[in-house]
């Protein structure tokens, strides 16, 4: 594995299974299973078979092959592996592409978590007080051997994380407050389209790109690939239930849909205070600051790996080695003060183009697990298995592009169909260029995918 081949003290350190389940989960578990599942339950309880499906067969496939095929190539960033398997052209966009999105993920992530503990100390310490600290705090992150800091606290925040969510669910519970049934109704009182909206507002917890820009972290310090499937794919199920707690929480605190959209109305949307009162409303004065700190470490532990992972990205693509501190530095430096203007903007805006971004992300990579399975020894079959979510996902993010208000906002009479082609032509690409070149002579006659 890359830590057994590359030991360097910094980013390339054997971890225990536990420890790297836990840094992998905080690394991916952002605002957006929190903050994302309560825009997403406004679709009502039709969101919940987005999160499991989505998380099945979708994220957890995105995560694992992300990190598996990072090990595999020695631990190499995101934009690499994208490179090896789709050329040279993606190599260059992913390279851009994944760098800017990082940096904007640790602004949106910065910005979130400062405006919940400004909740906590009103008229003492500001937003942006907090969002100095946590500056500070993502840059000696960023710094350190990740064994130093990230490898140590992480477990502690793990802890909280879950007993967070058990304690908001189980007030809940607690409360008799009512679940709604399944149902496959539009409920977002605004009539805003579940397609492709809803699976777009909802990312991290069924599925996100931003994951795989995190795996190379973690992949660096597994020492055995067998482990992958608990770390990679057991990780992202478990940010999967905590989408689906607060999916279920927003929906029954707030008595349905329109009591939860009327709520984010009165706060202008500010998900922070959403938070604050669904935490003193189901755990007390005293719970409220169990859920506070619980919700605020998820895009903390996501923020100091984004700006990571930018510097790894970039030493990568510059080959510049990382063992030296001021080596170092010199990527981290532009970084932060590229990130700290980008927290002056308003949070809504920064997530709507993260969203999308990250949507476009996934479906890159789930493309990349496509091909790089026709050419496995298994041959193309295992292929489907990344194919599939790939073209789903591609309808999602062209159907977005040209309906979402802040991209084309066209009809969804146009949109829809547009998607659509878009997802078939991804499709048929795949099978000219990945499937058939990699079927055995007699398979192309009989259509069976190679087996060796």
């Amino acid at each position: 594995t890359p830590c057994q081949a590359h030991p360097d003290g910094v980013d390339f350190v054997p971890i225990s299974t536990p420890r790297a389940f836990l840094v992998e989960l905080l690394n991916i578990a952002g605002l957006g299973p929190i903050f994302g599942a309560l825009a997403g339950a406004l679709w009502g309880p039709i969101v919940y078979i987005w999160i499991v499906f989505g998380t099945i067969f979708a994220g957890g496939v995105h995560d694992f092959l992300s990190g598996t095929l990072s090990m595999r190539q020695d631990g190499a960033s995101i934009s690499e592996v994208v490179g090896n398997n789709l050329g040279k052209v993606m190599l260059q966009v992913l390279r851009v592409f994944s760098v800017i999105l990082l940096v904007l993920i640790g602004a949106t992530f910065t910005t979130g978590p400062a405006g919940l503990f400004a909740e906590l100390t009103p008229n003492i310490l500001t937003k942006n007080f907090w969002v100095v600290i946590l500056l500070i705090y993502y840059f000696l992150a960023t710094m350190f051997p990740i064994d130093k800091i990230i490898g140590k606290i992480y477990p502690i925040f793990g802890v909280l994380l879950i007993v967070m969510c058990v304690g908001v669910i189980g007030g809940i519970f607690a409360g008799g407050y009512p679940i709604e049934e399944l149902t496959l109704t539009n409920e977002h009182p605004a009539k805003t389209p579940f397609w492709s909206m809803m699976f777009v507002t909802v990312a991290c917890g069924a599925c996100s790109g931003f994951h795989s820009t995190q795996a190379p972290l973690v992949g660096r310090c597994i020492d055995d690939e067998r482990k992958n499937r608990r770390i990679f794919y057991g990780a992202m199920v478990a940010e999967g239930v905590i989408a689906l707690i607060w999916a279920t929480v927003g929906i029954a605190f707030y008595h349905g849909t329109k009591g939860l959209y009327a709520a984010g109305n009165a706060l202008h949307n500010n998900q922070s205070v959403m938070v604050y009162n669904i935490g003193k409303g189901l755990l007390g004065p005293v719970g409220v600051i169990l859920t506070v700190v619980g919700v605020g470490i998820c895009p903390i532990t996501s923020a100091d790996t984004a700006f990571r992972s930018a510097r790894l990205t970039i030493s990568d693509w510059f080959h510049i080695d990382q063992k030296s501190i001021p080596s170092r530095l010199k990527i981290s430096i532009p970084l932060f003060a590229a990130g700290a203007l980008l927290t002056q903007l308003n949070f809504s805006v920064i997530w709507r183009y993260f969203s999308y971004s990250n949507q476009t992300l996934a479906m890159i990579v789930l493309w990349t697990g496509a091909a790089y399975l026709c050419k496995w020894r298994k041959g193309t079959l295992y292929s489907l298995v990344a194919a599939i979510p790939a073209t789903f996902m591609s309808a999602v993010t062209a159907t977005y592009l040209f309906m979402a208000p802040e991209c084309l906002h066209l009809s969804t009479a146009i949109a829809y169909p547009v998607g659509v082609i878009f997802a078939a032509i991804c499709f048929v690409i795949y099978v000219v260029k990945g499937v058939i070149p990699n079927m055995k002579p007699t398979d192309r006659l009989s259509g069976i995918p190679a087996e060796s």
